[in-house]
């Protein structure tokens, strides 16, 4: 898979590796870098069948797929050790890698992430998979920042999001991949093992974000062993990006209490 190592390069530097969501790109985590670089050693990478990484993925593609992709990418790396950090579908990635690989989770921050299907999620994916099949890539990707962001941060950064919206069109993934991850994630269920997760876990979720409510995260952090719920009031189901000042603030407090 595409991927990029940044920031330190000695071998004292704690790595961290990034997963994005649904979009799984390694463009996802732009806003977080420029804090993370110096202290850091940050693998990104573009999921399997996403960006530049090209692939034709199976029918019964899973979260478990994907775990084990970045497994197998990790491995050729060499890395033994990382702090992984995910958000929505790559904190799924996140709670999959560490039922399949414990040893290699140094800590894990799940972003808007969850551990079962709910009725609200399933409800706007349906309508996403509809503008898609229906409607084409371009409806898709204009209604993606409904289900990302606050009302009023969309209304201030219309030159911004008419940006990532061409980028996004450009870059489209084949409709067959992308409707296959949707429903890798529609599928995900890993409630009843959650008690074998040791993990230290941090689980950021936002009241405002309306694709996950954030009763998923409190879910999560009930039955996680060894998990912390950071609770935002503002972002809506991005905000990193949209509230990149205080999500990095929380991120590194966190990673600090970990190194």
């Amino acid at each position: 898979m595409y991927h990029e190592i940044l920031g330190r390069q000695d071998a004292a530097a704690p790595t961290l590796v990034f997963s994005s969501g649904l979009g799984g790109s390694a463009r996802f985590w732009a806003p977080q870098l420029p804090v993370l670089l110096q202290d850091y050693r940050v693998i990104v990478y573009d999921q399997a069948g996403c960006g530049r990484s090209q692939a034709e993925l199976p029918d019964d593609y899973s979260i478990g797929h994907m775990a084990g992709e970045l497994a197998v990418l990790l491995d050729s790396l060499e890395v033994q050790r990382c702090h992984f950090i995910g958000h929505a579908l790559g904190g799924l990635v996140g709670l999959e890698l560490a039922l399949q690989r414990p040893a290699l989770l140094q800590s894990q921050v799940l972003i808007n992430a969850w551990s079962r299907p709910n009725d609200h999620s399933a409800r706007c994916f349906a309508v996403r998979k509809t503008l898609l099949r229906d409607s084409g890539p371009a409806a898709y990707v204009q209604a993606q920042a409904l289900f990302l962001y606050p009302a009023d941060w969309i209304a201030a950064n219309t030159a911004q999001l008419a940006q990532d919206d061409a980028h996004a069109l450009a870059h489209f993934p084949p409709q067959a991949n992308l409707l296959r991850r949707i429903a890798a994630l529609q599928a995900f269920d890993v409630d009843a093992r959650l008690g074998d997760i040791t993990t230290p876990t941090l689980l950021i979720a936002n009241r405002d974000d309306m694709l996950v409510p954030w009763q998923q995260s409190a879910r999560l952090a009930e039955r996680l062993p060894k998990a912390q719920l950071h609770l935002l009031a503002y972002g809506g189901h991005a905000s990193s990006v949209s509230d990149t000042a205080v999500f990095n603030r929380v991120l590194l407090e966190f990673l600090q209490e970990q190194i």
